[in-house]
């Protein structure tokens, strides 16, 4: 595994979906999620950091230090037991007093999940390997316009107990968006990558989940769901050389000009320009990290 990152990295991350559901709520029904005041569409940062372990669990299936911590089914407790055990340690003695021992059960899970040293974890359950701050942090994603929720009416001409099966059809709903653009931001903070072990090459990785992520993640209810585009601000420093807010006020996105003279609602990222604009602060470089 190469070296901890050195330059912290500020990114704007577009993706759509069309006719698809990118985030229901179990709280609503499953409709897709929004902002009451606005109806813009809303996906959260979970839902996309679940798509990249997902996509680093069936990429990385066989290789060293590339175990997923938060994954379905995972027993927490005896995760945690396997640092232990790799130190010659009974997990029920519990955390060391001597710090820098319990460190080396931190530092066991950071080498070994990729999931924790890059995006932290709280390990301290009855079992305990400490908490880890992840280097890795991303937000909501918000769609660019308001979006509409469709809703249809779907059967089922199966039945579940042969009791049933001179009953009338099962009736359930289905919702999706028909079409969303939405934008969301990320940051690696390089110092924390340094106590993590976050490396160019976890770096290198997380680039490839974001362009391909969506598409070991396909159902019915994603079957159109892709990146759009990412742009990355690198800093010189370590402590970054200009502030996140700043630099992403330079990425603009506007509706074509055809799309408003024809008055219409946009269906597609072709409906859309995305543009930086303005000049870079003195030690600030961009890269695109979609293809």
């Amino acid at each position: 595994m190469s070296e901890p990152i050195k330059n912290r990295y500020d990114f704007v991350f577009f993706f759509d979906i069309t006719d698809g559901n990118p985030n229901g709520d179990p709280d609503a029904g499953n409709l897709p999620r929004i902002d009451p005041e606005t109806n813009q569409g809303l996906v959260t940062d979970v839902c996309l950091k679940r798509k990249v372990r997902n996509y680093i669990a069936d990429s990385k299936a066989d290789s060293m230090g590339y175990r997923i911590y938060v994954r379905e089914r995972a027993v927490l407790n005896n995760e945690h037991a396997n640092a232990y055990i790799a130190k010659g340690r009974d997990p029920k003695a519990g955390l060391p007093k001597k710090e820098a021992e319990a460190r080396e059960l931190t530092k066991w899970m950071c080498d070994n999940y990729f999931d924790i040293r890059t995006f932290g974890a709280v390990m301290t359950t009855e079992v305990n390997t400490g908490q880890v701050r992840g280097p890795v942090q991303l937000t909501f994603s918000r769609s660019l316009d308001p979006i509409v929720s469709a809703e249809f009416a779907i059967t089922r001409c199966a039945v579940t107990n042969e009791k049933d099966v001179d009953k009338e059809r099962t009736i359930g709903r289905k919702f999706t968006v028909p079409y969303g653009l939405y934008r969301g931001y990320g940051f690696i903070n390089a110092t924390l990558a340094a106590q993590t072990g976050f490396s160019e090459d976890d770096l290198a990785l997380l680039k490839q989940a974001l362009n391909e992520m969506f598409d070991i993640d396909r159902s019915a209810a994603r079957g159109l769901m892709a990146p759009v585009r990412c742009i990355a601000f690198r800093h010189e420093k370590a402590t970054g050389s200009a502030r996140a807010d700043v630099l992403f006020d330079m990425v603009k996105v506007s509706l074509k000009p055809e799309v408003k003279t024809e008055n219409r609602a946009p269906r597609s990222r072709h409906d859309y320009q995305i543009e930086l604009e303005g000049t870079l602060p003195e030690g600030v470089t961009t890269e695109e990290w979609v293809a």
